[in-house]
């Protein structure tokens, strides 16, 4: 059964694939522009992040070689 799902899915997607169009990316802005323009209409605000930032910091190498119990 997992196969069948996972087949549907990629036929899904190449049909996807194949029905992008010029036509249809602008109706897609279209319909973003108009939710971006509702949420900040409704007082929702949007924070720009610096790219540089990281929502998980690096964290220092823990050594993990023999930690299993014998």
């Amino acid at each position: 059964m997992k196969d069948d799902q996972s087949s549907t899915r990629s036929k899904d997607n190449e049909e996807f694939a194949e029905e992008r169009s010029i036509t249809s990316r602008e109706r897609a802005r279209s319909q973003l522009n108009a939710e971006v323009e509702a949420f900040l209409a409704r007082g929702g605000a949007i924070n720009e992040i610096a790219p540089d930032v990281t929502a998980d910091p690096p964290r220092k190498p823990q050594p993990k070689y023999g930690s299993r119990p014998i």
